[in-house]
């Protein structure tokens, strides 16, 4: 069904009809000028992402549905990383006139099943006409105790360094999608040459399944923060890993004023991981410092949760805090040092 067909608001309604608040703070979602909210005894977080396609995304390998799921994730993963809890969502859509009725559909069930995992409620949002493709901003709103909040800028010196999860997987993921769209790309070429049908193509991705899941189906580590606090750890400085472990831990200790020591045996990478970037001939601590999109936290606690911190299952000590003065240095598997430099995504 063309959008046309509903218009702006039939399509709202198509799409939101059977959303119903999960939170007490959400006194009034979608339907209204406004959507209310109330938090009477804590902080409100808020958090916005903006996808553009061709930028962010590639229609030609991620289907509507897991880019709906990511769209939500990566904006939820966002709130975790301040220790808040996510509550509301408003999302705002520019679409052009190859997207059918049905295909917003698909976008929304991704966007509602990240949602209904961490019982965040769809309040809002926008559409409008594109003529350059699909636009996605998403705003999160979450809450937390003002006591309960990390921030960047709290890392001290002698404070150990954490990760979650494994690196450099969602990277070799997307190395693997665009591997294979080139080939697929290289068929069509040759068959107009020679004036064929394109013949079927089916990618190469056996054995590498996890590398896809990590690339297309991005999880928000909310099991994390739950284990944090049943710990009894409240980390002095967070972040989740959106644009490579190096940036990430470089704005850290830039905002808290600290340098750092990290220990490249250390750093968390799987096995699938390791396989795709010799496949590639790329070097593995690379990938894993510098690709992004792992969404994993990065955070810093206090030398004393040492033996806490290892009794929880998918986090991985990898470094310490040090004083500004020594800098960011990277400790290789031969011992030798080097400054840990900032290479991970830019978008501008």
């Amino acid at each position: 069904m063309e959008i046309a067909k509903l218009g702006e608001f039939g399509l709202i309604d198509r799409l939101t009809k059977d959303i119903k608040p999960q939170n007490t703070s959400t006194k009034y979602g979608v339907g209204d000028d406004c959507a209310v909210l109330h938090y009477p005894d804590s902080e409100v977080l808020v958090t916005t992402d903006m996808l553009m396609e061709g930028v962010h995304f590639d229609l030609t390998y991620i289907d509507l549905q897991h880019l709906g799921w990511k769209s939500a994730m990566v904006n939820i993963s966002d709130i975790f990383a301040m220790n808040g809890t996510p509550r509301q969502l408003t999302v705002s859509l520019a679409l052009s006139k190859r997207f059918s009725v049905e295909d917003i559909e698909q976008f929304y069930s991704g966007l509602r099943m990240a949602c209904d995992k961490w019982g965040v409620d769809i309040v809002g949002g926008d559409t409008t006409s594109s003529y350059t493709g699909l636009a996605i901003s998403i705003t999160c709103i979450g809450e937390a105790r003002k006591e309960d909040i990390v921030y960047r800028n709290g890392a001290k010196e002698t404070d150990l360094v954490c990760v979650s999860g494994d690196l450099g997987a969602a990277y070799m993921g997307l190395q693997l999608l665009e591997r294979e769209k080139a080939v697929y790309y290289q068929m069509v070429e040759e068959a107009k040459k020679k004036e064929k049908n394109v013949p079927d193509f089916q990618p190469d991705f056996a054995g590498k399944e996890y590398l896809l899941q990590r690339q297309l189906k991005t999880e928000a580590r909310g099991d994390i923060i739950q284990k944090l606090r049943e710990a009894g750890i409240r980390p002095t400085a967070m972040m989740d890993i959106s644009d490579g472990l190096s940036s990430e831990l470089r704005h850290i200790c830039k905002q808290s004023q600290v340098g750092c020591r990290i220990f490249e045996k250390q750093i968390p990478i799987d096995y699938q991981t390791a396989v795709m970037a010799e496949e590639l001939n790329m070097n593995v601590t690379t990938c894993a410092l510098n690709g992004g999109e792992d969404y994993e936290l990065l955070f810093t606690i206090p030398i004393g949760d040492h033996e806490k911190i290892q009794q929880i299952e998918d986090v991985k000590l990898i470094g310490h805090i040090t004083n500004a003065s020594l800098g960011h240095v990277l400790v290789t598997r031969d011992d030798q040092e080097f400054e840990l430099k900032a290479q991970g995504w830019n978008p501008l």
